[in-house]
């Protein structure tokens, strides 16, 4: 999965093939890209959030945002936008691992040229805010479960006459252990562990002096990750519009991602010494942020659109916003009503 994703002028986030459906192209036959995030779909995403964003800016000194994985650069754009109307001026860092995705953030942002720089690494600790909208689904995960006899395995991969192919092998010591601490022996139940995003949320720890990350992505609390009947794991592929479970078939030109066990990523904060400030879900936190206000500033259209972020059949219900941080006495407005930190 790290190679298929992230392997230099081949995988799917280094090479250069369109990711993205950008929002004029929404009411157009024949997207371009192979999915549509949240930030694509309206501006009223990106306007609502920064309302959020600026109740914590506001409590800190010299604060910053540091956003990972921008995509298109539209999240960026809406809410340097909306901060500017606020009253806000702040320096805007992204940290990108794709360099054409870099190249359209660079065309989507040239207006904010001043505030906004590109960096290699989070630098030195600062006050503000991390924004990592679907960025935690596409860290590389490890295959993992239990065979027949109960004993933990993990799913290689090995090349074949007929192609790629998995291959089971015991799984290593901290992956068992890792398992079982989550999940009873269930006979050939198959899943994942996001080890990967355990580290990164741990590190937010180590890059905040003062602030507050917020996590928005796909996935669950860990009583639904490990239902017996998601006994098959969540990995997912996407591919022009279309999603399947097959990571074998076009490696390196579709995206490869598996579901975020919330409940692991809350765990990994608590151990860091990062407060676990609020867990909801999307519908949930835009609504308590404002969204109402900023629907009666949208067209038609966008309207429409709006209603895919927030329906519990689309992404209102799935995607979930997870916050984290440290030396932040406020009670953050995206949690007011509808605080699910009791499930994790």
């Amino acid at each position: 999965m790290t190679e298929v994703l992230y392997a230099p002028g081949l995988g799917y986030y280094s090479a250069g093939s369109t990711k993205l459906a950008a929002r004029h192209t929404q009411n157009q036959a024949g997207l371009a890209g192979d999915f549509v995030t949240a930030p694509e779909l309206s501006p009223a995403f990106g306007r609502t959030l920064a309302q959020q964003v600026a109740q914590v800016l506001a409590d800190c000194a010299d604060p910053k945002i540091l956003e990972f994985g921008a995509g298109s650069g539209q999240l960026a754009h809406d809410i340097l936008e909306e901060l500017k109307t606020l009253g806000f001026q702040t320096r805007y860092e992204i940290l990108e691992l794709s360099a054409d995705l870099k190249q359209r953030q660079q065309q989507t942002l040239a207006p904010w040229a001043e505030q906004v720089r590109w960096v290699d690494n989070p630098g030195p600790a600062f006050d503000g805010v991390i924004l990592a909208n679907e960025v935690l689904d596409a860290m590389p995960v490890h295959i993992v479960g239990f065979d027949q006899d109960g004993q933990a395995i993990e799913q290689g991969v090995i090349w074949t006459d007929d192609g790629f192919a998995w291959q089971s092998q015991p799984a290593s010591e901290r992956l068992t252990e890792t398992l079982k601490a989550r999940l009873p022996a269930l006979p050939g139940y198959i899943t994942e562990l996001n080890l990967a995003a355990e580290a990164w949320i741990q590190q937010i720890n180590d890059w905040l002096s003062k602030g507050v990350a917020f996590i928005i992505d796909y996935g669950f609390t860990a009583s639904e990750f490990f239902h017996p009947q998601r006994h098959t794991g969540t990995l997912m592929c996407h591919i022009q519009h279309t999603a399947h479970d097959n990571p074998f078939f076009a490696p390196g030109l579709q995206d490869i991602t598996a579901h975020v066990d919330f409940s692991a990523m809350a765990a990994a904060a608590h151990r860091s010494g990062l407060e676990v400030m609020g867990f909801t879900s999307q519908a949930r936190f835009l609504i308590n942020a404002g969204l109402a206000t900023q629907a009666a500033r949208l067209n038609r259209h966008e309207a429409r659109a709006l209603e895919k972020l927030v329906s519990e059949a689309e992404m209102g219900e799935l995607f979930k916003v997870l916050a984290v941080g440290k030396q932040i006495d406020l009670p953050l407005m995206g949690f007011s009503h509808s605080d699910r930190r009791h499930q994790l």
